[in-house]
Formats: structure tokens, C-alpha cells, sequence
């Protein structure tokens, strides 16, 4: 098995710090607030990322589960392959998150839409493009068979957009 080292180019900041209650996908954190903190050496690289509405963010899903082959999703009660999913528990642990870019302060970039656990290493982003993006007549596969007010409610967990997040101390449970 080939081993193909990364580096961290920043940090990820969220208001989500336990994953359990951390919303599933972006389309469910729409009202989330977060930022990427680049690394100084890499701020040079984000030369004309203000013209681009959305980025893809890749990041190391550092507290992810070990890895698992089939998984129950969270929209089902039915195993699938891990191909299949978008479940944390890669032989990989690499996540993809599309969120949006609100404006850019040197090597901080402002976002919305973040369903990504603070302090995540930030692995790459790339800007979202329409041209290129774009998928005209997409099938879900198993996903499509879920109704959309169940995957609203399931996908977003516990998040609630208006409630300050309780005290490290007590998110550990002492």
C-alpha cells in the first residue's frame, strides 16, 4: 500500500464542537458561520478568490470513526457501502464540504454553510465553478428515495443557529 503524506494549509473554524450535534452536509448548515485561517506561507494563494461565490473546502476529518466498509447513513436504517455514503468512517478520513464565501480578510476567509467540526485541517479548497460544476439531470442513487423534510430534520441534528453553544466544560460532560 502506498503511503501519499498531506499538509495542513489551515485551520477550519466552526461553532460546532461535538460532532454528534454538528449538522450533516452544508445544504443543512445554510445559516452556519465559520472561517478558514491559511496558513501565512499559502495566503498568497488566494489571489482572486473574491470573484467566486462558493468554495469547496478538503479537510482531514481528524475525530472520524475508524474506518468501515458498510455503514448505516443517517437517512436510513440500511446498510450501505462506504462509497456510497458520505459516512466519516473512510479508509481515508478526507471530507468535501461546498460552502459559501462571504468575503476574505487577508489569510481568513469568512464563510456560511460550514458542517465541519472547529480545528479541522484544512487540507485544500478550490473554487466552485458553474461551467465546470454543474451536473444537469444527477441521480441521488438511495438518497433520492428519502423524502426532503426527513433529511432537513435528520441532517441538521442538534444545530440550532441561534443558541450559543454551551461552555467547553460542559460539552466534556464534567
Amino acid at each position: 500500500m502506498t503511503t501519499i503524506p498531506f499538509i495542513s494549509i489551515g485551520t477550519i473554524r466552526s461553532s460546532h464542537t461535538i460532532a454528534a450535534s454538528t449538522p450533516i452536509q452544508p445544504v443543512y448548515a445554510e445559516d452556519c458561520l465559520g472561517s478558514v485561517e491559511l496558513r501565512p506561507e499559502f495566503a498568497d494563494g488566494l489571489a482572486d478568490i473574491e470573484g467566486f461565490s462558493h468554495l469547496y473546502l478538503i479537510y482531514h476529518l481528524h475525530q472520524a470513526p475508524p474506518p468501515q466498509l458498510r455503514v448505516k447513513p443517517f437517512l436510513q436504517d440500511q446498510e450501505h457501502g462506504i462509497f456510497a455514503t458520505r459516512a466519516p468512517c473512510r479508509p481515508n478520513p478526507i471530507g468535501m464540504s461546498l460552502v459559501r464565501l462571504l468575503r476574505r480578510e487577508g489569510a481568513v476567509l469568512h464563510l456560511v454553510g460550514v458542517d465541519i467540526l472547529d480545528g479541522t485541517p484544512l487540507l485544500d479548497l478550490k473554487p466552485y465553478s458553474p461551467r465546470y460544476d454543474a451536473v444537469i439531470d444527477p441521480r441521488g442513487g438511495w438518497t433520492d428515495a428519502v423524502d426532503d423534510a426527513t433529511a432537513r430534520q435528520l441532517g441538521r441534528r442538534d444545530f440550532r443557529p441561534h443558541e450559543t453553544p454551551p461552555p467547553p466544560a460542559a460539552q466534556l460532560g464534567t
